[in-house]
């Protein structure tokens, strides 16, 4: 049986300033963030009724907002009781909250000077973005087509909602030949991130990841490395060319929504979970958890 539609549901949505039925929350056809991609999005997950790393995700919202030109109406304060209001109103313990600032309808035009920055919070129940199986064994990637653009030509350090057309190009293309999801390089050629992911090498036991000097340098990427270097692994943040995949010992990605996850398979390589990768998934469960533990 599948999931109802995401704009029909049961439940409340935070919409500029108050908590209102589900299905009542609609931007108009011609707001501006739908047709010129002016929107700014987060994804910040729930663990056991608690919001993990909630501050981090709401001050990069408006990191990304203010890349944009867009003045958020709210301080990161409201923003973050809204998140809270939101989980409570809808009774979800494990969850996913998607914050959203897009530009409204008042100008249909590439201005946008007197739009209405609209901002809505949504939640849902989303214990894991994977499946158990998937989770544990590893997952395939595809490598895109699709490049990440340089930092010149787009505003790549924000998570603002263009920026994710070729992602969602790019992961159809991989579902239709059977992967899980693609690899996507950068303008350059160099190794950058999944469609939604950071990613990570082992190579002779050493931790290696992309400088994120032109995508995401995601709160779950920063996090991964924390616990890493705790356990006193060694990373390296540095340009990883393709053709060095095939020697990499471990590749796991790393995502607000995917957690910490591993990868199998990359185009027709194969790669074996083991225990660098299956330490920091366990490290990273028992760290929301603590979190949510502590927060009681």
């Amino acid at each position: 049986m599948s999931s109802p539609s995401f704009d029909d549901r049961d439940g409340f949505i935070w919409s500029n300033g108050q908590l209102s039925p589900w299905r009542d929350v609609h931007p108009h056809v011609l707001s501006h963030g739908l047709h010129y991609g002016s929107s700014v999005f987060e994804g910040v997950r729930a663990y056991e009724g608690e919001i993990f790393k909630l501050n981090e995700h709401t001050e990069r919202l408006f990191d990304g907002t203010k890349t944009l030109g867009m003045e958020i109406p709210y301080t990161v304060a409201e923003i973050n009781q809204a998140c809270i209001d939101v989980l409570a109103a809808n009774d979800i313990t494990d969850g996913y909250l998607r914050p959203v600032a897009w530009r409204g309808s008042e100008m249909m035009a590439i201005s946008a000077q007197d739009t209405k920055i609209h901002v809505a919070i949504a939640a849902w129940p989303w214990p894991q973005y994977f499946s158990p199986e998937s989770r544990m064994q590893g997952i395939s990637l595809k490598t895109a087509e699709w490049r990440r653009p340089p930092p010149t030509s787009a505003p790549v350090f924000a998570k603002a909602a263009g920026l994710y057309m070729i992602c969602t190009m790019s992961k159809h293309a991989a579902e239709a030949e059977g992967y899980q999801d693609s690899l996507m390089l950068d303008w350059r050629g160099q190794v950058a991130e999944c469609t939604g992911a950071n990613i990570f090498f082992v190579f002779d036991g050493v931790i290696h990841t992309p400088t994120p000097d032109c995508f995401l340098d995601g709160i779950t990427r920063r996090t991964a490395m924390d616990l890493a270097r705790a356990r006193g692994y060694k990373i390296v943040e540095r340009a990883i060319m393709p053709e060095e995949i095939k020697d990499a010992e471990e590749i796991f990605i790393t995502g607000t929504a995917v957690e910490v996850t591993p990868i199998s398979k990359i185009d027709d390589m194969t790669f074996k979970v083991q225990d660098i990768t299956r330490n920091l998934m366990n490290d990273y469960d028992s760290l929301v958890r603590q979190h949510a533990m502590a927060a009681e």
